[in-house]
């Protein structure tokens, strides 16, 4: 059985982090690379390692080094557009600890990966102090994604119901910050 070590990520980690995220967007969410969507992957010292109030965690992979999985904060809220303006405003930037890029190798998951690095997304936000909010939006398509969030937040906007006409079917959570 595999042991993990879950720990911020060091510019040593970012080359493997980025090819855990690049996977994820090509195989899990079908989208590719997008510029607009995905900078943050190309660049993760810059929106992750290098501001104060955001971070990168991974999980590595006590038995090689590698590293297994990401999840990301960042204190940028919903941008509108592409979200609904009401949710940009209910979760306006420098206020809210948004969650990204949780991902996990395929070969590596329903072992409590995600679960660890959100919770320990969710101990960098509250010792942050400044966050009144921790937002996420997530694909139903995305593996196992649904069901963590459910289990850990609420459905705020599910695009799939409340903006009729939407093709992204983005569904939107807020996670408690106790």
């Amino acid at each position: 059985m595999h042991e993990y070590s879950i720990r911020t990520a060091t510019t040593a980690d970012l080359d493997e982090a980025r090819a855990v995220m690049l996977d994820a967007v090509y195989r899990d969410f079908g989208t590719g690379y997008v510029p607009r969507w995905h900078a943050d992957i190309i660049d993760p010292a810059s929106f992750y390692v290098v501001p104060p109030r955001h971070t990168l965690l991974v999980a590595v992979d006590e038995e090689d080094g590698t590293v297994a999985a990401t999840a990301a904060l960042d204190a940028r809220g919903p941008a509108h557009p592409p979200n609904p303006r009401w949710l940009a405003e209910r979760y306006p930037s420098g206020e809210t600890a948004q969650l990204r890029r949780v991902c996990v190798r395929p070969e590596h998951r329903r072992r409590g990966l995600a679960r660890r690095l959100v919770e320990g997304l969710l101990d960098f936000a509250k010792a942050d102090g400044g966050y009144r909010a921790v937002y996420l939006h997530t694909y139903p398509h995305s593996p196992g994604a649904m069901g963590l969030w459910q289990t850990l937040g609420k459905v705020v906007c599910d695009e799939r119901e409340d903006v009729p006409g939407d093709d992204s079917a983005a569904v939107h959570f807020e996670i408690p910050l106790v």
